[in-house]
């Protein structure tokens, strides 16, 4: 994609052309996302508005906090395409999960009982305080279970900012990384922002998405990006349209 902007776009410019949305919580009330079907329909409304034209819901699974199922994704999918059947068509929601790593997750993906963005593509996420200690041998049973890790905003593990080698050996372990686009306004500061631009700098991304919660994330796609790479960032986007 060739750059148009002169000087940085804001962020729902970029998208404005068509974009296939990974990662979302507007699923309403089974995670930290939309609370209600009216949240849900001002999320929806709103990523129209941005220029989105696919989106694969992807509400949390973490025990003992949002101990959600395939069964109650799906039921709250096909209650959202009930009461909402125009925008949720006209957007092609579909639904999948963003999974915590961790030892009920490892459980999990011996039942084979997950829901994957696409075949055997499937989102996955870990704490923000610290990596499991067992965080590469979660990993590799995920690929012997035939499935390919993908890493929601890596750009947002503090913990590795001051180590940036770990990024080398999460993509060796086999993992994709997901930007969050939220990360190239400056929403969640500075540190994670220059992260981004670094990892968008030296290639280690494979695909984006939104994570999109609520109103305030919504807004930040209204202002400008604060990244460098905005030319990587605009070449990034399209990746997302395998999973279409």
């Amino acid at each position: 994609m060739i750059s148009l902007f002169k000087t940085k776009p804001k962020l729902l410019e970029l998208t404005q052309n068509g974009y296939t949305d990974i990662h979302n919580h507007l699923l309403p009330g089974i995670d930290d996302g939309a609370k209600s079907i009216k949240d849900t329909q001002t999320i929806l409304e709103s990523m129209k508005s941005f220029g989105f034209t696919s989106v694969i819901a992807t509400p949390h699974t973490m025990n003992s906090i949002w101990s959600n199922t395939p069964e109650s994704i799906t039921n709250s999918l096909a209650y959202t395409k009930t009461e909402l059947t125009e925008i949720s068509n006209s957007l092609q929601l579909r639904a999948a999960s963003e999974y915590f790593l961790d030892e009920n997750f490892v459980n999990l993906v011996s039942n084979k009982n997950l829901l994957t963005l696409k075949d055997n593509y499937l989102l996955v996420e870990m704490s923000y305080l610290n990596a499991p200690i067992q965080l590469f041998d979660y990993l590799f049973e995920l690929q012997v279970q035939g499935y390919i890790p993908v890493l929601a905003h890596p750009e947002r593990y503090t913990f590795y900012h001051q180590d940036k080698k770990m990024y080398d050996k999460l993509k060796k372990a086999g993992c994709y990384f997901q930007l969050n686009l939220l990360a190239t306004t400056g929403y969640y500061g500075k540190h994670v922002a220059d992260v981004a631009n670094y990892l968008l700098e030296n290639n280690y991304y494979d695909f984006s998405g939104s994570d999109i919660h609520h109103g305030n994330h919504l807004n930040s796609f209204k202002n400008k990006i604060v990244i460098k790479s905005s030319k990587k960032l605009e070449a990034l986007l399209p990746e997302n349209d395998f999973f279409k």
